[in-house]
């Protein structure tokens, strides 16, 4: 079910009267929150409702495990279950059949005789997500960061909350687990400012990442014609991701703000960053702070030197352009950005009149670096990444790259131009706090736009894929 579709109206609308109904229950609120959000997983594909249900109780019972075991060796082996079960599901489902092509391609080039499965292995929707979640609930209450719930249903409410079940935000257990413990509290500001996050998420996902899509979809899917055509297809497909993913996080915070949750934020602006360093604070902000949290850190993060923290770095990093993907130019991309975030924490810890000198070209030289990272991110493959790579050399303009520009530049626009106006005032909600009648009318032109390029087959969102 697809927030950009009909029938997730109809069913968000039958919700809300229920939820409304039973809006004085903790127990039924839940009940209907967990129900709710079974039902909108398993409208995708009934068959992997039982891998989220099965998820949510292994990692419950697994933290009441913890809680009740005091010798550090068990408790270590209860963590350690939990990893194994959870990354062994993700592994299997997500990169089966990368290891099996990059297997046979191995053995083909060692003129290895090599029979290739046959197995056709379906993702989960979401399943990401929400075993990252899930899994960093266990690490924190390992860690005794975190009581457990002593509340199964509370904790099946946590991993399988439908606003960011299936593309994020990845909460903390700290952040979104006692939001389901307590009584609901609804305002008239915060309906104001959910309806507010509901209508600019998919106005960036409907009017302009779907429109941005057959632009992507054509230099980078065809045959590499030239420099200009890939270089503005590249930001074509940065707005397009951006558009589409931050888009799916702002339907998923104005769901939250209208049900009286708070919803973490995933994207802050980040084309407006000035380091490497600063944009990966500002974009997929939670798995950002998951993989530091849980990873970079447990790898030793950067006490055990310079030399030790740039490899946990590009280690992080690989291993981040893997959880997008089982291809290999994700795994390029991870270590492209690895590779930068390095070369970023030399150079800031130069001499300050070094950095000084570089400041103005700072914002323009991250957003280059991330652009062409787009480019290894969407390629496909490293063939793909290679053939796009060499286009760049070669400056001849096609008649029609003028309309692609004008189409490009339609479409991207408004968007821009309304998170300059966020980023000059530090005021993600700023149209809110205009007079009614201009917030009024951004509001409806934005909604006209959404009412006139609404399909009625739904375009998927971009991360469902991962």
């Amino acid at each position: 079910m697809l927030f950009n579709s009909t029938v997730f109206l109809q069913f968000f609308a039958a919700f809300l009267l229920l939820y409304f109904l039973c809006r004085n229950s903790l127990v039924q609120r839940n009940v209907l929150i967990v129900a709710a959000s079974w039902l909108f997983y398993g409208w995708w594909d009934v068959r992997f409702l039982g891998l989220l249900i099965f998820s949510g109780c292994f990692d419950f019972l697994v933290g009441l495990f913890l809680d009740k075991v005091e010798a550090p060796r068990r408790r270590r082996l209860i963590l350690a279950a939990s990893i194994v079960v959870n990354l062994s599901l993700l592994g299997f489902f997500k990169y089966f059949n990368f290891f099996v092509d990059s297997m046979a391609v191995l053995l083909d080039a060692l003129h290895l005789p090599f029979h290739r499965s046959t197995l056709a292995i379906v993702l989960p929707a979401g399943i990401s997500f929400y075993t990252f979640q899930s899994l960093g609930y266990v690490i924190d209450v390992y860690r005794r960061q975190l009581p457990p719930t002593r509340s199964p249903l509370q904790y099946l409410a946590f991993v399988s909350f439908f606003p960011q079940l299936i593309a994020g935000p990845i909460h903390r257990g700290q952040d979104l687990l006692p939001q389901f413990a307590r009584p609901l509290t609804i305002t008239g500001a915060s309906l104001v400012e959910g309806v507010w996050f509901v209508i600019f998420g998919l106005f960036k996902k409907v009017v302009i990442a779907d429109n941005l899509a057959p632009l992507v979809e054509m230099a980078f899917d065809g045959p590499a014609i030239s420099g200009p055509v890939t270089v503005a297809a590249t930001v074509a497909f940065g707005i397009q991701i951006y558009g589409d993913f931050s888009g799916y996080s702002d339907v998923a915070r104005g769901l939250g703000r209208v049900l009286g949750f708070n919803v973490a934020r995933n994207f802050a602006l980040p084309y407006f960053a000035t380091s490497l360093r600063e944009f990966w604070r500002r974009w997929h902000i939670t798995l950002s702070r998951w993989l530091r949290d849980y990873l970079y850190i447990s790898l030793g993060g950067n006490r055990l030197g310079r030399r030790r923290a740039s490899v946990n770095v590009l280690i992080t990093m690989l291993l981040g352009g893997l959880w997008h993907g089982a291809a290999w130019n994700f795994v390029l991309w991870g270590a492209w950005h690895g590779l930068g975030l390095m070369v970023n924490r030399w150079w800031q810890e130069r001499d300050a009149r070094a950095a000084l000198m570089t400041r103005s070209f700072a914002a323009p030289l991250t957003l280059l670096f991330v652009f062409y990272g787009w480019l290894l991110f969407r390629a496909g493959s490293f063939e793909r990444v290679c053939v796009l790579t060499r286009s760049l050399a070669i400056w001849d303009s096609p008649p029609w790259l003028p309309h692609y520009l004008l189409c490009l530049l339609i479409f991207a626009t408004p968007l821009l131009c309304l998170e300059f106006w966020q980023h000059k005032t530090e005021d993600e909600l700023v149209i809110l706090h205009q007079p009614a009648w201009l917030s009024g009318i951004v509001q409806g032109l934005m909604l006209l736009g959404i009412i006139l390029f609404w399909e009625k087959r739904a375009v998927p969102f971009i991360y469902f894929q991962f």
